[in-house]
């Protein structure tokens, strides 16, 4: 199978599209996965968007502002369509698939052109059925993709000339607005500039404002509208302070990865110890080590634990299982490790999210929908709590869509301003249905008499509008 992605030519994509197309149908219509709720959360975000609503202002969640625009615009186009989603994620997925294969043919990464590094990262896409989704991880690395690609181009040419500088600055920034955990590539632009790429202190600098542009429009623009501190504090602030979802437990993190991860440490001694390279591939393979350790303490910032947070590590993974499939030409040793990741990694991860679905574990990451949540259907509700399927066939209405994050706020009586805010944003919407998981709306109506008068309570978690 190698043998045909060895060779230099770009029909061979023509395959590899082919590839995520049998791996796509295989987990939407075979394995039929569940919505996942940070897909739900998601499409909430873009239909409420859609209706003329600020981010932070009159959403609370931290999702990035750039995420948000794009789910917005997806919105407009689609409405809250699932496919629409996997769709538009499936064609990013193929831009970094090609995009970092062009660039280990253009910068000489390997002794042979080959489509080899396009088919190895095409093949992790499907470790988990989260990869493919339409996540902030996943368009914002698509930024550090193309700002890679600009530190690539300053190891091999070793251009005097700034614009490479600059891009890789815009294109790191630009990411950190789509996903903020990305935010931990700044230091490993400026460790990797200095160390493999040899930037100038002018350089840095002009990197480093570069890095910063995104970031100031961003700010600029949440300060017209009188949104900056909603923005600074729940983008930046907040995510960090609460706890984070477990949606998949480590021992299932690591049994996904488990693979991917030997096998690029077996590339990397290949490059380091076995094969001579020359300096700009010994370049190259430094640039890949520190990208990879960087993309790991990119974990450390994000608030849900899953799979797709990973994305931003596989350009790393790419190249290093590529380098140990690429010296290895022949023989049996090449022919089982070929076997083992072609087949064993897309086994593992269908596998694995089959016995997710039928232990039941999988709906501490997927929206379970049961006849219960018929009560919300064709109606704008609020769910305080954490069973987001009553949002299956509803919208929601007031701000409070991460409920974590609104939490905090809803239950903040120190500030009569706050207060204030809480009680005008349920006056002015009026949520026809507020289910009520944890008591967070009793405690509300105790604290704000003239709210209660408008809503009542039904069962053990439903309140109704009168």
């Amino acid at each position: 199978m190698l043998s045909f992605f060895r060779i230099n030519d770009p029909f061979r994509l023509v395959a590899i599209l082919g590839i995520m197309l049998l791996m796509s149908t295989l987990y939407i219509w075979v394995v039929d996965i569940p919505i996942l709720q940070p897909e739900m959360i998601w499409m909430l975000l873009g239909e409420r968007m859609a209706d003329g609503k600020h981010m932070y202002i009159d959403i609370i969640d931290d999702t990035g502002p750039l995420s948000a625009g794009v789910y917005w615009v997806v919105h407009l186009l689609f409405g809250k369509s699932v496919l629409a989603y996997k769709v538009f994620a499936s064609f990013i997925v193929l831009f970094q698939v090609v995009y970092v294969n062009y660039l280990f043919i253009r910068y000489k990464s390997f002794e042979d052109n080959t489509y080899i590094p396009a088919f190895v990262m095409a093949v992790l896409f499907y470790i988990s059925f989260d990869l493919v989704t339409l996540s902030p991880a996943l368009m914002g690395s698509s930024f550090i993709v193309l700002a890679l690609g600009q530190l690539f181009s300053q190891t091999v040419l070793q251009k005097e000339g700034s614009d490479a500088v600059l891009l890789v600055g815009i294109f790191g920034g630009i990411a950190a607005c789509f996903h903020f955990p990305l935010a931990t590539f700044l230091p490993f632009l400026l460790v990797s500039g200095i160390i493999v790429s040899g930037f100038s202190f002018q350089q840095i600098i002009v990197s480093l404002i570069a890095y910063a542009l995104p970031f100031i429009f961003c700010a600029l623009y949440y300060f017209w509208i009188d949104g900056f501190e909603a923005f600074f504090y729940e983008f930046i602030i907040a995510p960090r302070l609460i706890e984070s979802y477990a949606h998949i437990s480590y021992r299932d993190l690591a049994l996904l990865f488990a693979l991917p991860l030997f096998l690029s440490v077996m590339g990397f001694f290949v490059g380091f110890i076995v094969k001579s390279q020359t300096v700009n591939q010994q370049k190259q393979l430094q640039l890949n080590l520190i990208f990879s350790i960087f993309a790991v303490s990119s974990l450390l910032l994000t608030n849900r634990r899953t799979p797709y947070q990973f994305i931003v590590i596989l350009p790393a993974l790419t190249y290093f299982i590529s380098l140990l499939l690429v010296v290895y030409k022949k023989g049996i040793a090449v022919k089982i490790l070929t076997g083992i990741f072609v087949f064993g990694l897309p086994a593992i991860g269908i596998g694995w999210t089959l016995l997710q679905i039928s232990s039941g574990k999988i709906y501490s990451y997927a929206v379970k929908i049961e006849d219960k949540h018929m009560i919300s259907r064709g109606k704008r509700i609020l769910v305080l709590g954490e069973d987001l399927g009553y949002y299956n066939e509803s919208s929601i209405s007031t701000p409070y869509l991460h409920y974590r994050l609104s939490k905090n706020v809803l239950l903040y009586q120190d500030d009569l301003e706050n207060t204030v805010e809480v009680y005008n944003n349920f006056l002015e919407e009026r949520p026809e249905i507020v289910i009520d998981e944890e008591g967070v709306f009793a405690s509300l109506l105790k604290r704000i008499p003239i709210l209660s008068q408008q809503y009542e309570k039904q069962g053990t978690s439903y309140f109704l509008k009168k």
